[in-house]
């Protein structure tokens, strides 16, 4: 396909990746992976694309992962609408929605679960600059519903007793620290 290269700013310093889902005369259907489906990372690229003459409308639902362009024929064709994309720093490739066969036998709906977790973990850690991730912090959310629970509570039996989330804190965190994670 014929590239076309203008000077536009790309979106990112990463590369967010799409699948060609469908292509028809004056509209062109993309699939985003999950790992940029949230706004910050797809809001820019749709305010760019917005702002380009030979593309009128773009519509998108963020939570799905649907881009939907719609170009005007007239002015501009399927691979230069390609080429812009490649500008602004997407890349085209086959995207999985979930893993479907886990080496270790997973369900399917573990399988997903596994995946948005560590996949949060992963923002999380980013967003802080790696000093804290969900191994640090579900425990502590538990020590802090302990101690809550003993203050406002007292030692009160018949809700769940702070002794049972100070052990929530502690089981998870041993659990946490001791298990592998693949490295980023």
């Amino acid at each position: 396909m014929p590239k076309l290269r203008e000077t536009t700013p790309e979106i990112g310093s990463s590369p967010i990746y799409v699948e060609l889902i469908s292509q028809t005369p004056g509209r062109v259907r993309l699939r985003v992976a999950p790992e940029y489906r949230q706004s910050q990372d797809i809001e820019p690229l749709i305010k760019l694309l917005n702002e380009r003459l030979e593309i009128y409308r773009v519509r998108a639902n963020i939570h799905s992962g649907s881009i939907t362009i719609f170009y005007a024929q007239d002015h501009i064709n399927f691979e230069g609408v390609w080429a812009i994309l490649q500008d602004l720093g997407v890349t085209f490739s086959p995207i999985s929605e979930q893993p479907r066969n886990s080496a270790n036998g997973q369900s399917d709906a573990a399988a997903s679960v596994t995946y948005a977790v560590t996949h949060l973990n992963h923002r999380v850690r980013r967003a802080t600059d790696g000093m804290v991730d969900l191994r640090f912090l579900i425990p502590l959310g538990f020590s802090v519903l302990a101690i809550r629970q003993l203050v406002v509570k007292g030692l009160m039996i018949e809700a769940i007793p702070w002794y049972v989330l100070a052990w929530y804190s502690f089981d998870s965190f041993i659990k946490l620290h001791y298990t592998s994670e693949p490295q980023e």
